[in-house]
């Protein structure tokens, strides 16, 4: 576990800010400890010899009084750069996710993910408020008290400089074994936490098999692990505690033995003396805070970790983008223009393009080869597990292929599927708010009567844009939710109509009575220009297609 990742300083500006305040107010600090020190040994070896010390207290109790608002600066600078760096790293991540796309987040835990951008980056307030300051302060002060012993007293700079070096060493080979401890208990709470989504969110299912029980069980043994782990974190921050206050104790002691068996024998003076013993314990404290803190700040530097994992993964999806788009010597093709990671369809045109694929395989599904022209209904079906909605998943970055697949002579796979496509799946995929809010999904200034109209041609004329939905779009039925879906697509491809209008399996939910007036609807949007890619297993689909693309089981 590195004390300061340097792509922290790359990812958040915030971090960088805080390490050079926590420079200065180390410098100040470390001034302040000396100042103080000095003057405590001149009230005391006054007091001793019948001087006025008066002006010693005064300055005493200003020093002292300097030093608790440093402390209390250092903390409040500490608490705001953990939340704007938490605020940073979490926006950063969520646009990497949104980089790599819904390929790259179906091969990862989504609740894994939502643990390190919640819980796991709100760790970072012992990380910035103690840890960092702890660290730059030894930087700083240790080598200058250090200096400044060895100034006054030689022996005493020389013992702590052979005692010093012992305290990182130790913390070293302590941390070594807490970086796997620790390791191991954030793997746990991810586990946990994702293992109580997929249980709630399946809940119904295992209700309904009599599994509820075993389901909970399961979650009490993971508790009980990450409970052993953190008992293992507890056992290493005491064990590494106990040993750096000993080993600093031990030195302490040295220097005052030495310090004292010279004063005894009159080759030191008591102001020497004094001033080096009340500098001794505060060259060895901001180390062991180090310690002390390294463990309080260890799981918001391993979920630091994991976030700089997916940035970096984005950063080199994006770089690869840039030089493909770079090398290419085709330039643009019509109707689309540059954009900062290649080329992206233009939205100036407004018309919609070939679809074109050829020998595009997912997995061991057969290959498929079609083309999807403007003006036209393709509807893609086959049985079950021929790979349909399969194309849908790959042609939106769901899921990686071989083959080809281009929109306006431009490779999907370094398109956004934003950008081209109006979308909607099997599952709905409704989110808590109104249905207006889910059908303009995305869209910052929402068209009330393009959501009127898209719910109106996806036969959702009978639903109130207002009516609020609850979790997971809760308080419709399954008709109603995929009716609401479909007008998603509709809205989005009205707002962009040069976008490919692929639909999966839109009326598997409708009578056959809405089923007929959701086909006229998709008709009149292809007899109108659009390019629209259909997957449905209903037969009375092929009424309104023009092309008909029959997926087998065997290639």
């Amino acid at each position: 576990m590195k004390p300061v990742d340097i792509r922290l300083l790359r990812y958040a500006s915030a971090a960088r800010g805080f390490l050079l305040l926590s420079g200065a107010i180390g410098v100040v600090q470390t001034a302040v400890t000396v100042a103080f020190a000095w003057m405590l040994t001149d009230a005391v070896t006054g007091a001793l010899a019948g001087r006025d010390v008066t002006a010693s207290l005064l300055w005493l109790l200003g020093l002292a009084l300097l030093r608790g608002v440093l402390i209390a600066a250092s903390d409040a600078a500490g608490t705001r750069a953990a939340a704007k760096t938490g605020m940073q790293l979490r926006g950063a991540l969520i646009a990497a996710v949104g980089r790599l796309g819904p390929g790259w987040l179906a091969q990862r835990n989504q609740a894994s993910l939502a643990v390190t951008a919640g819980h796991g980056l709100e760790a970072l307030d012992a990380y910035f408020a103690r840890y960092i300051p702890q660290l730059v302060l030894t930087v700083i002060a240790t080598p200058v008290l250090l200096a400044v012993m060895w100034w006054q007293d030689w022996p005493s700079g020389l013992t702590a400089l052979i005692t010093l070096p012992l305290i990182p060493l130790f913390l070293i080979l302590i941390g070594i074994a807490t970086r796997t401890v620790q390791r191991r208990q954030w793997q746990t709470l991810q586990r946990l936490a994702a293992r109580f989504a997929d249980t709630v969110q399946g809940l119904s299912t295992l209700r309904l098999f009599g599994r509820e029980r075993r389901a909970a069980a399961q979650i009490e043994r993971t508790a009980d692990e990450y409970r052993r782990e953190t008992m293992k974190v507890l056992r290493f921050s005491f064990l590494s505690g106990f040993s750096m206050e000993l080993l600093a104790s031990l030195a302490l002691a040295l220097i005052a033995v030495g310090v004292g068996f010279r004063l005894l024998s009159g080759d030191l003076s008591l102001e020497v003396g004094l001033f080096v013993l009340l500098l001794a314990p505060e060259a060895f404290l901001p180390i062991r805070q180090v310690g002390v803190q390294f463990h309080a700040a260890s799981e918001g530097v391993a979920a630091t970790e994991d976030v700089f994992e997916v940035l970096d993964a984005a950063g080199a999806r994006a770089g690869d983008a840039h030089d493909s788009a770079r090398m290419s010597d085709a330039g643009p093709s019509h109707g689309l223009t540059a954009g900062r990671d290649g080329v992206h369809p233009d939205r100036r045109t407004g018309k919609a393009r070939d679809l074109v694929i050829a020998g595009l395989r997912v997995r061991d599904l057969p290959r498929v080869s079609f083309s999807a022209t403007p003006g036209t209904i393709t509807l893609i079906e086959g049985p079950s597990g021929a790979g349909k909605s399969s194309v849908l998943a790959a042609l939106r970055g769901a899921v990686g292929f071989e083959g080809t697949a281009s929109v306006g002579g431009v490779d999907v796979r370094g398109l956004a599927a934003s950008e081209w496509l109006a979308w909607s799946g099997q599952r709905p995929q409704l989110s808590r708010g109104s249905i207006a809010a889910n059908v303009a999904l995305g869209d910052d200034a929402p068209d009330a009567d393009g959501i009127r109209r898209a719910l109106d041609d996806a036969c959702a004329n009978d639903l109130d844009p207002s009516f609020e939905l609850g979790v997971q779009g809760s308080g419709l039925s399954g008709g109603q939710a995929q009716r609401v879906a479909v007008a998603r697509a509709l809205y989005r491809h009205a707002a962009r109509p040069d976008a490919v209008l692929a639909l999966d399996e839109p009326s598997s939910a409708l009578d056959p009575d809405t089923e007929a007036r959701l086909w006229a609807s998709l008709r009149e949007r292809a007899d109108a220009g659009a390019t629209v890619l259909l997957v449905s297993h209903r037969r009375s689909a092929r009424a309104i297609a023009d092309h008909v693309v029959e997926l087998g089981v065997h290639a």
